[in-house]
């Protein structure tokens, strides 16, 4: 059977891009931007501003909403969205000459005016990675439509207990990746923070306790945390593949759990999988690797 990993599909989420962010933020400070050019039509989303607008422009800094990127070049913004198989690729130096559209996986090239800048890139047929050019982020629906970021002093305990609250009996995996509830957290944490919390990912979100909810609270911030520690400074081009070392259950199955020896399983669906230790999760039970994603008995 296919893991994660095996299947390629590795979308940067939170840690990552938040390390991104601080990367990238050094490496465009005070530069200007000397030329883009956009080589996949299809990732580009608005028309207006148009993409011509950020040239000459100073890069203000760089922010993160969710698992999106946002470069501020004087109040008009770059949005980035990777998807499960775009990522950035820094260069010191541009090519001088213009890229030919629709060939490999380069969607967008921009150009500082050191010539050093970064190329979008997406991997395989599927295109989703996404840009938008807005004058206010909050004009992008994906962006309006987030749920608190889950690093940000509002997301107290009191903001995730009306979360569970109003997900009733939603199980706790959609809820944790569900960008419209809580945002930054995809496929791979909602695993991590799942098996930290030894919780299954089919547990309703109504069913949790007191010390549940606090336990699960604490594991979110915990895991995340963690995880932007260890990326924290590394360069674009090794933090998809840190994220994959630093995975204890996700894209880790039929290998030892790291803390109660378990073999990692695995439940599939149409277009992803998740990850579970059933010594730690689900007390010995292993769940149907079926889109029932019931009990087997």
């Amino acid at each position: 059977m296919e893991t994660t990993r095996e299947q390629g599909g590795e979308m940067p989420e939170l840690p990552q891009v938040e390390a991104l962010r601080g990367w990238l933020d050094a490496q465009l400070a005070t530069r200007a931007i000397a030329r883009v050019q956009l080589t996949d039509f299809s990732a580009l989303k608005t028309y207006k501003p148009p993409l011509s607008a950020l040239v000459g422009l100073e890069i203000s800094g760089v922010a993160r909403h969710g698992k999106m990127l946002d470069i501020d070049a004087q109040g008009v913004h770059l949005i980035v969205h990777f998807s499960r198989a775009g990522w950035l690729k820094w260069k010191p130096e541009q090519p001088a000459a213009p890229a030919r559209p629709g060939k490999g996986p380069l969607s967008f090239r921009l150009t500082l005016d050191d010539d050093s800048g970064f190329d979008l890139t997406e991997a395989g047929t599927q295109r989703r990675l996404a840009i938008w050019l807005a004058d206010d982020p909050h004009d992008v629906e994906m962006i309006a439509t987030l749920g608190p970021d889950p690093l940000a002093p509002e997301f107290t305990r009191e903001a995730f207990d009306a979360i569970l609250d109003a997900a009733g009996r939603s199980q706790l995996k959609g809820v944790l990746r569900d960008q419209r509830i809580i945002a930054g957290i995809g496929n791979a944490y909602s695993d991590e923070i799942l098996h930290a919390a030894k919780m299954s990912p089919f547990t309703p979100a109504s069913s949790l306790d007191e010390a549940g909810r606090q336990l699960l609270y604490d594991q979110i911030g915990t895991v995340l945390a963690d995880a932007i520690e260890r990326c924290q400074g590394l360069p674009p081009d090794k933090l998809k593949d840190d994220k994959r070392q630093a995975m204890r259950v996700h894209g880790r199955a039929g290998e030892q759990c790291a803390v109660c020896g378990t073999t990692i399983a695995q439940v599939s669906f149409a277009d992803s999988s998740l990850q579970y230790c059933p010594g730690c999760q689900t007390g010995g039970k292993v769940l149907a690797d079926r889109r029932m994603s019931k009990l087997l008995r």
